[in-house]
C-alpha cells in the first residue's frame, strides 16, 4: 500500500510541476531556480531521454504503456518483491506514467530542469523517477532478486508439514 501511495504522490508532483511550468514560463524561456546550479526552462520534448526518437511520440507512448503494464503485472504477480524491488518499481512506474500522461494528453513531454554548471539534457520529475528507479531496479535484479526468491522458497518449504507416511 505504501508503494502505491508513493507512486500516486510522485505522479501528482510530476504533473503539478509540469503544469506550473507551462502556466508560468514562456516556451523556451528560463527562470533561475537554484542560482549557478539549475534553471527552470520550459521545453516541449517530443522524443525520449536526450531527445532520442524525436517526433515519434506515438511510438514512445506505446512503449511506455507496454512497460507500465508489464512492470505492474510483475509486481502484482509477486515477481518483484522486497522493499528495494517495490520501491524501484514504484519509481519507474511513476515516471513512466507521468511522461505517458504528457505524451497522450499533449503530444509531447514537458521538461524543465536545466543544469547551469554543465551542459546536460533538460529533464523533469518523471525522468528523475525513471533514472533512480531504473538504477535501483538493476541493483535489485543483480544482487537481491535471486536471494529473495531462495529465501521465500525455503520459508515455503519449511512451513509445510512432511508427508504422512503411515
Amino acid at each position: 500500500m505504501l508503494y502505491i501511495f508513493l507512486f500516486a504522490i510522485l505522479v501528482v508532483i510530476d504533473q503539478v510541476v509540469k503544469f506550473l511550468v507551462r502556466a508560468n514560463i514562456p516556451l523556451g524561456e528560463s527562470v533561475s531556480f537554484i542560482p549557478h546550479v539549475m534553471d527552470l526552462t520550459y521545453v516541449q520534448n517530443t522524443g525520449a531521454a536526450f531527445s532520442l526518437l524525436r517526433e515519434h511520440t506515438w511510438l514512445l507512448a506505446l512503449i511506455s504503456a507496454v512497460v507500465v503494464v508489464i512492470l505492474a503485472w510483475l509486481v502484482a504477480r509477486g515477481h518483484i518483491t522486497g522493499r528495494l524491488g517495490r520501491l524501484s518499481a514504484a519509481l519507474v512506474l511513476a515516471g513512466a506514467v507521468g511522461n505517458l500522461i504528457d505524451r497522450v494528453a499533449l503530444g509531447y513531454v514537458t521538461d524543465m530542469f536545466q543544469t547551469v554548471f554543465m551542459d546536460f539534457a533538460i529533464f523533469n520529475v518523471a525522468d528523475c523517477c525513471i533514472t533512480v528507479g531504473g538504477i535501483l531496479l538493476a541493483i535489485y535484479a543483480l544482487f537481491f532478486c535471486e536471494k529473495l526468491r531462495k529465501k521465500e522458497a525455503t520459508q515455503d518449504h519449511g512451513s509445510q508439514l512432511p508427508p504422512d507416511r503411515s
